[in-house]
């Protein structure tokens, strides 16, 4: 009886990330409507949308301890708490300043769910289950992004973006109540953790290779998937798309990542080396960009679209690979949480630094042509740095296996 009540506790916890998610999401297909009403330039846009991510830029590894220290379920209620309160002040905003502000306290909030998600997973469920639903919760951003995606641009021009924010503020606020029900309570021993057993957690979480090379990977893979995907309603909106079939074509180029991401934890259950996913799906992302934004392609719409659609669902499977090496390369059970902040952090720093490198480059070069240059720069980067996930993860499973 009580296994199936932990599985169903496992699939709210990455419903809760859904939930999360939704509020980095929400932004994207707002920002004609905000470029209208608050006058937004193109890279005031592109740090709107990274701007959620500075928290995680500057705080991740260390929400990683405070969340471990507070209690995994509770890190993650307080979390859903802070986004309602921050996305319901939001639609109130009537300046450029305030809404950047307000986005990262969201930022905050995202951490505090976030972080905590992939340690109580793995105390929810079977470790024989395990690498299956880590890939479940890797698609837990692209799902968020492709709902908020598809229905915004139905919503927004009836209701307005305030009425948008509020909406999420609501959602939020709701999920939080239901994941305070519905989850088992932390253990009291994993609560109670002093400043001094949260410094070493740290060092010895920094001191060992692994958690480096998947944070660093990370940060390779979510700075171009953000730019690209948070841009495609301004790109779409601006070659004359619109109303519906704007909402489903962003959605869709969302969702497919979602697949990409389930995928990578059936190919690791099966026995395929993380290495090998990490490459397939940074190939995939350097070859969709370059067929998506090349000059060669403008006048293929369609094939363009379809570069899109293999950038972001066959590139899904380096996220659900990585969450799956946090797990692993983690110094012990313990850094779990602060394993995965180290990732969010870096992950951050690349969704920090993406969306406005790439609007400055399509700035100066009055249109999105350039784009490859960063993304396949990315994926490059992201293929060497797979290699050492691959060494870490060797020389990890060979200490393990030699006599003491």
């Amino acid at each position: 009886m009580t296994a199936p009540r932990t599985d169903r506790a496992a699939w709210l916890v990455v419903l809760a990330g859904g939930v999360a998610a939704l509020q980095v999401g929400k932004l994207p297909p707002a920002l004609p409507a905000l470029q209208a009403e608050l006058g937004l330039t193109l890279v005031q846009s592109g740090f709107l949308l990274s701007v959620v991510q500075l928290a995680g830029l500057s705080l991740a590894v260390f929400m990683g301890l405070w969340a471990d220290g507070m209690g995994l379920k509770r890190s993650m209620v307080r979390g859903l708490c802070l986004l309602a309160l921050a996305s319901g002040l939001g639609g109130f905003a009537t300046s450029v300043t305030a809404l950047l502000a307000l986005r990262a306290i969201e930022g905050l909030g995202f951490l505090l769910v976030a972080l905590p998600a992939p340690a109580l997973i793995r105390r929810l469920v079977p470790p024989a289950q395990l690498p299956g639903m880590l890939g479940v919760w890797g698609a837990y951003m692209p799902t968020g992004t492709a709902l908020a995606l598809l229905a915004g641009p139905l919503f927004i021009p009836v209701w307005g973006w305030s009425t948008w924010w509020w909406l999420f503020a609501a959602v939020s606020l709701g999920m939080a109540m239901w994941l305070w029900r519905s989850v088992p309570d932390d253990p009291t021993a994993h609560v109670s953790v002093n400043g001094q057993s949260a410094w070493l957690r740290l060092r010895r979480t920094l001191s060992v290779p692994g958690p480096w090379w998947v944070a660093l990977t990370f940060g390779m893979y979510s700075g171009q998937w953000l730019a690209v995907v948070g841009f495609l309603p301004s790109i779409y909106a601006a070659a004359g798309v619109g109303g519906a079939l704007l909402g489903v074509l962003t959605a869709l180029a969302a969702a497919v990542n979602m697949a990409g991401n389930m995928v990578s934890g059936r190919l690791l259950q099966r026995g395929w080396a993380p290495r090998a996913t990490l490459w397939l799906g940074f190939g995939a992302m350097a070859l969709g960009s370059t067929v998506a934004f090349a000059s060669l392609t403008e006048t293929l719409p369609w094939l363009r679209f379809a570069g899109v659609l293999l950038f972001s669902g066959v590139g899904g499977l380096v996220p659900g690979t990585l969450f799956s090496l946090a797990v692993r390369l983690a110094p012990g059970e313990q850094q779990v949480a602060t394993t995965v902040g180290w990732l969010q952090q870096l992950s951050a720093l690349g969704q920090f630094v993406g969306p406005p490198v790439v609007a400055a480059v399509a700035a100066r070069a009055g249109g999105w042509q350039l784009t490859p240059l960063v993304t396949v720069g990315c994926c490059v980067c992201g293929v060497a740095l797979a290699w050492g996930c691959g060494q870490a993860l060797q020389r990890q499973t060979t200490q393990a296996q030699s006599p003491i």
